[in-house]
């Protein structure tokens, strides 16, 4: 069966460019649009707010912020969210999802001191929201842990906070009760560990690759299932909600067909999707990431593996703990097999021992990685639907980076056009329970150590002006138009069948 699915979605790329599904979305097919707190909020320690680590290390790293910005002011949606509603209702999207600050409702991060301003910044968005009919998909974490637990207990590496962020949900989920019925834990716990305490290359910038990335991993999952069982305890019979995790993931296509090439392919699929999708929606690790880090560690002198290990009852804390797939995806990469890499200092790159690349005619983004390959999507949902069951997923985020900041954003425009055709292509060719689009971003934003050099938004937001204007781009006419006729071609090309 492996074999036979691992052909298929080989196969799939046969395809690539079979041209656009001129098709309308379902009827209950709903689009939106995210942002984070921590990039469009600004206010950084304004009402009570209290430091993060995006703050802290903002501050105190500046050169690791390539123009050397800050997300102080970012885009000031703290005093302009009711722009921000406008902008959304004025698409006819039919969610907006954004994040709570935990700093801005906890300043330390404990439940003892609550910050009633910060709570009622909220309030009122989402009474904003809900008088423009908009449905709030409400992420709990979005990277911007408290400052003060980094300092005080090592934030993610140490289980501790696992239990905190318990904690902080639950007044979540009380205080919003009323306000929300769609939530995410946490957003991307892969950028959480691997850039956070792996390589150090965002916040909090721990170095620990192939240790304390594994560490983290296993206590943002406790995190995560802690939360959505007090959800599922006290608070669903209440409201009815919904409750996931976002994961995220590059699609990594097989250099060719060979087993080796396939297997490669798969192998890095399970340390960047299924190290974090198993436990939760199977149990415990993939079988390849536990047998190839306990294999390295004792070669490597260890002795226990680097990864921790699940207990029985830690397996059955985290397994079920969904209520949706939830996934973010922004493009595709080559990956073929490689010899093994040699025996030395841990990483997790040499964990998963694969030769990744582009392809020269892809047409790229604000990076080397962001490569344009609009079937990278539909495969990647159809991985998900052949590893975790006929699940529903939502796509919550989605979207083009460029560093040019033009208003004439056709590639952003050819991007939409060809990612949702590929959703088009999921849902009717390959019967993928795709219920949901939800695009990054509707504004430019301050965007972690790229700052405010890589742009993603719909409308523009100047940031050299104290006004923080939004200004329209072409791709938010295209994206409204989308909506509107529920098609990605124009409204007298799209068809039913």
């Amino acid at each position: 069966m492996r074999i036979i699915v691992l052909f298929s979605l080989f196969a799939l790329s046969v395809a690539d460019d079979a041209g656009l599904n001129t098709r309308r979305f379902p009827p209950n097919f709903k689009f939106g649009a995210a942002n984070a707190a921590p990039q469009i909020e600004g206010a950084w320690n304004l009402e009570g707010k209290g430091e993060t680590i995006w703050d802290h290390f903002a501050h105190t790293y500046p050169e690791r912020i390539v123009d050397r910005s800050t997300p102080d002011v970012a885009c000031d949606s703290y005093h302009k969210y009711k722009e921000d509603v406008a902008l959304v209702k004025k698409m006819g999207l039919d969610i907006y999802r954004l994040s709570i600050a935990w700093s801005r409702i906890l300043p330390t991060g404990y439940t003892d001191q609550v910050n009633s301003l910060g709570v009622k910044y909220y309030k009122n968005l989402f009474k904003e929201l809900k008088a423009n009919h908009i449905e709030p998909l409400v992420t709990l974490y979005h990277w911007d842990l408290p400052q003060p637990l980094q300092d005080s207990l090592g934030g993610w590496l140490n289980e501790t906070v696992a239990d905190l962020f318990a904690d902080y949900a639950r007044l979540c989920f009380e205080l919003f009760n009323d306000d929300v019925t769609s939530w995410i834990t946490i957003n991307e716990p892969k950028q959480v560990c691997l850039a956070g305490y792996g390589s150090g290359a965002f916040a909090p910038g721990i170095q620990s690759d192939g240790v304390g990335d594994y560490v983290c991993v296993k206590n943002v999952l406790l995190a995560h299932a802690k939360a959505y069982r007090i959800y599922d305890k006290e608070f669903r019979s209440r409201n009815k909600g919904k409750v996931s995790i976002v994961l995220d993931s590059t699609f990594w296509e097989p250099g060719s067909d060979s087993e080796a090439d396939q297997e490669a392919a798969q192998r890095i699929l399970q340390f960047d999707l299924g190290i974090y999708g198993h436990p939760i929606f199977i149990g415990d690790w993939p079988e390849v990431v536990k047998s190839r880090v306990a294999m390295r560690s004792r070669l490597e002198g260890y002795s226990q593996s680097r990864l921790p290990v699940l207990s029985a009852k830690e397996i059955e804390l985290i397994k079920g703990t969904h209520d949706y797939i939830a996934i973010n995806h922004y493009s595709t990469q080559m990956v073929n097999a490689t010899v093994e890499a040699p025996i030395g200092r841990p990483s997790g790159g040499a964990d998963r021992s694969v030769l990744v690349w582009n392809r020269p005619e892809w047409q790229k983004g604000s990076s080397d990685w962001f490569n344009v390959v609009p079937w990278g999507l539909r495969k990647l949902l159809n991985w998900l639907k052949n590893q975790y069951g006929d699940e529903e997923i939502i796509i919550t985020e989605n979207g083009y980076a460029d560093t040019d900041a033009t208003l004439e954003d056709d590639r952003r425009v050819g991007y939409y056009q060809g990612y949702l055709s590929s959703c088009l292509d999921a849902i009717y060719k390959d019967n993928v329970n795709l219920t949901a689009y939800v695009t990054w971003s509707i504004i430019d934003d301050w965007e972690w150590t790229g700052g405010y050099s890589s742009f993603l938004g719909m409308y523009r937001v100047d940031f050299n002006d104290p006004d923080r204007p939004r200004i329209k781009r072409k791709s938010a006419d295209y994206f409204t138009n989308v909506v509107k006729n529920r098609c990605v071609v124009d409204k007298d090309q799209c068809t039913d069948s």
